[in-house]
């Protein structure tokens, strides 16, 4: 299978398959530029045209009659400014009848919208934490390059903290904070991340003495990936070794298109590579196993494994202390190739917490529980997910926790409508009620 270079205008380009005869198969393409939405399409013709692997976000979730109904809370935009809906979505009490809501604003150029709500059902747009032009200087800003993903607030002291991830100018993604003496702003920025390399989904814990914790994620789902293009670039006979029928069919063209999409934005490459994660994915532990004897793969093997963090934070919030250490990480079938999006409860002495696994742009993305007696573990996970996707709505994921105006916990989540999960699709905001006890979670 070959790739014919994208014609002179950039606006499409040909795939040829010789299988050996005088018979050439030969299909041409659009390229759809910035959309995650066009190269799923791409790859869907691509399976149907040449039996590729197509894309799992064309995949309805199965029908679970016993699931949970999710409630949706905000299924439009409140402002022309937040276009990406409400995904990564952090509510919390920040007062007496008084709620705040902060959400992802991806490249948009305010970044993380604020809602208030007095009853968490009306919501109402108050601002921006960073309004346009006011982002930290570290972060990288602009339509198609910026990141600004999955804000956080809390209240430390005396102070409001926004925890966040943007990326920087070199590309990769970082954790910032900002303050402010209100939940409204405005917020300051601290002048350098507080934590670089390549580290996505801050939670903030104020544990039950009062000592704040970061939470974070390594985005090790985010190298793995183009390292292993590397690889397969420098050794293309290891295709059928590691992968096969439709899955090497999928390496093997992907190593035609890697030339090209080697300089793309980050999230752009993922697009690109999307079905080749999915392949990896499927069966984790057997992918490993058929690259665990390779020496130049050790770096890909160690990055499969996505890393929860958790580590002390001064009382200022300024430095963290002590030693990092691994609290989660994906060991799970139905977690896949990546877990992310942590948030921490406390109930009844036990530290309770929530996370998403799988693959965020398709139905099998599902919150998981984790349960410890300290912050920082160790946690019992739950065997399967607790939340998956209904027909209604797929997706569901990055949850934060709140209390409502009768005490009882509720949670709230973010999905997408049917067949439209996609990064920078918009995402509503979900909500079901939850119970922490015993050790488990109940809907």
């Amino acid at each position: 299978m070959d790739l014919v270079t994208p014609d002179g205008a950039g606006a499409s380009f040909r795939v040829r398959l010789n299988d050996g005869s005088l018979a050439v198969d030969e299909r041409e393409y659009p390229l759809p530029g910035e959309a995650h939405a066009g190269w799923l399409d791409i790859f869907e013709a691509l399976a149907r045209d040449f039996g590729l692997r197509a894309p799992l976000s064309r995949e309805a979730p199965p029908v679970d009659v016993g699931a949970p109904a999710l409630e949706p809370v905000l299924t439009e935009p409140l402002s022309a400014s937040m276009p990406y809906g409400y995904g990564d979505p952090c509510v919390v009490r920040v007062g007496e009848g008084d709620y705040r809501l902060l959400a992802t604003s991806n490249d948009a150029p305010n970044a993380f919208p604020i809602l208030t709500s007095s009853d968490l059902k009306a919501w109402r747009h108050l601002g921006f934490v960073f309004p346009e032009g006011s982002a930290p200087p570290w972060a990288l800003t602009g339509a198609g390059v910026a990141d600004f993903w999955a804000p956080e607030l809390h209240r430390v002291g005396d102070e409001w903290w926004v925890c966040f991830t943007a990326r920087t100018h070199d590309r990769t993604l970082a954790i910032g904070l900002a303050r402010g003496a209100s939940p409204d702003g405005p917020f300051t920025p601290d002048a350098a991340p507080l934590i670089g390399g390549g580290v996505i989904d801050a939670h903030i814990l104020v544990d039950a003495a009062g000592a704040p914790w970061l939470i974070w994620k390594q985005d090790d789902n985010d190298r793995w990936p183009r390292a292993l293009m590397a690889l397969l670039e420098s050794r293309p006979a290891l295709v059928p070794e590691l992968f096969e029928g439709k899955d090497a069919r999928t390496a093997a063209f992907l190593l035609t298109l890697w030339p090209w999409a080697r300089s793309m934005e980050p999230m752009r490459q993922f697009f690109v590579l999307q079905t080749l994660v999915e392949a990896v994915g499927e069966d984790l532990d057997a992918f490993a196993g058929r690259i665990e004897s390779l020496p130049e793969a050790q770096d890909i093997l160690k990055a499969l494994r996505t890393r929860i963090f958790a580590q002390r934070l001064s009382s200022d919030g300024r430095r963290l202390e002590g030693e990092a250490k691994v609290i989660l990480h994906n060991d799970l079938p139905w977690e896949g190739h990546l877990i992310e999006g942590v948030w921490v409860t406390q109930e009844g002495g036990r530290y309770y917490l929530v996370y998403s696994g799988n693959d965020f742009s398709t139905a099998r993305y599902g919150i998981g529980l984790a349960v410890a007696e300290a912050p920082d573990g160790p946690y019992r996970k739950g065997a399967e997910a607790f939340l998956r996707s209904t027909p209604q709505w797929w997706g569901p994921g990055h949850p934060s926790v709140t209390t409502d105006l009768d005490g009882r916990r509720r949670m709230f989540l973010h999905g997408f409508r049917p067949g439209e999960a996609a990064y920078g699709a918009f995402r509503a905001l979900l909500t079901t009620p939850v119970r922490f006890e015993d050790g488990e979670v109940r809907l």
